[in-house]
């Protein structure tokens, strides 16, 4: 191994750019070469790759984002797209490729693989639904910064007897609204992976007027079959039978923005270390995740098309706590 690429793909998250800085600096201490991709895929295809430096990854560990840039790229999709990717790679003699990003990214990179290529995947999505890892970069922040804002709308929910909603990002995983939800104090907590009828929902809300609270909070995925903006709809016909006024937010793309804390700067370096140092021992084909506490290599087989389970029994606690 004497030189490897580099590159971010698909939705941004909080630590990106602490794994690229990981991935740039243990290569160069291994003696490697290390070019930065610039805008994922796309960016592969064109061959808009360069050098880095240790001192181009100076000062970006608490930058939200990422520095390389990410793009959509349907070429990628087909084989003439990513043999043009790998012919781009070869031309400058690289060895291996690191690939920072969640499901559809790694998706890519397990093709790249099955094509004869080294790649090797860290796994970074605030939508914490990648298998092979417990944890994957960017979701500790993304889970604070809709926290914050869960905890601020409480504040005015309880100032006009309101009941808020709150819809969160996670794709088609429930994690961030169930987590956001067990630490923001949701009466309601609405997932993709057990479907909750807009009856429901307000039947909760109306039991938590009944029960004399000041306010009522449902955190929403955005992945559920009813979302905050249908059960808006259906609670605009029935508002007499709430109790309270209903207002809906959803927090987007804000999730996304966010400077990464320090889990997430942590397990970025440590997940980009973990990924050259597989390199190094002639591994390849797989991806860096959060297992036990320690950075392990899944295959990609075991990854790519697997359904992350998300732990159901949190969500009966949540109910327990509803009271």
């Amino acid at each position: 191994m004497k030189r490897i690429a580099v590159l971010t793909s698909g939705g941004d998250a909080p630590g990106m750019n602490a794994a690229i800085r990981a991935v740039v600096r243990t290569g160069l201490d291994k003696g490697w070469e290390v070019y930065g991709v610039r805008h994922g895929y796309a960016g592969l295809i064109a061959g808009n790759m360069q050098p880095m430096t240790a001192r181009d990854v100076g000062g970006i560990i608490q930058q939200g984002g990422t520095i390389l840039g990410s793009a959509r790229c349907p070429e990628f999709k087909t084989e003439e797209g990513r043999w043009q990717a790998i012919r781009a790679m070869n031309m400058r003699g690289i060895d291996a490729l690191v690939v920072i990003g969640g499901n559809g990214s790694q998706s890519g990179a397990y093709e790249l693989s099955k094509m004869g290529f080294h790649v090797v995947g860290v796994a970074s999505t605030i939508d914490n639904d990648l298998a092979g890892s417990e944890m994957t970069i960017g979701v500790d922040t993304a889970l604070n910064i809709a926290l914050e804002a869960i905890d601020r709308l409480k504040v005015t929910a309880s100032s006009h007897q309101r009941a808020f909603m709150v819809e969160v990002m996670g794709r088609d995983c429930g994690y961030l609204a169930l987590m956001s939800g067990i630490a923001g104090g949701a009466e309601v907590i609405v997932i993709p992976e057990i479907e909750t009828t807009p009856e429901e929902v307000a039947q909760k809300i109306r039991t938590a007027y009944e029960r004399g609270k000041a306010h009522a909070l449902a955190v929403v995925a955005e992945g559920a079959k009813y979302d905050a903006e249908a059960l808006s709809k259906y609670f605009a016909e029935h508002r007499e039978r709430l109790g309270f006024q209903v207002r809906a937010t959803t927090l987007g793309h804000v999730q996304r923005g966010g400077a990464p804390g320090a889990f997430d700067r942590i397990l970025a370096t440590r997940l980009g270390a973990g990924a050259t140092r597989f390199l190094e021992q002639g591994g390849h084909g797989c991806l860096m995740g959060l297992i036990k506490g320690e950075i392990r290599a899944t295959p990609y087989s075991e990854v790519i098309g697997v359904k992350k389970q998300l732990d159901l029994s949190l969500l009966e606690l949540s109910r327990a706590l509803e009271h």
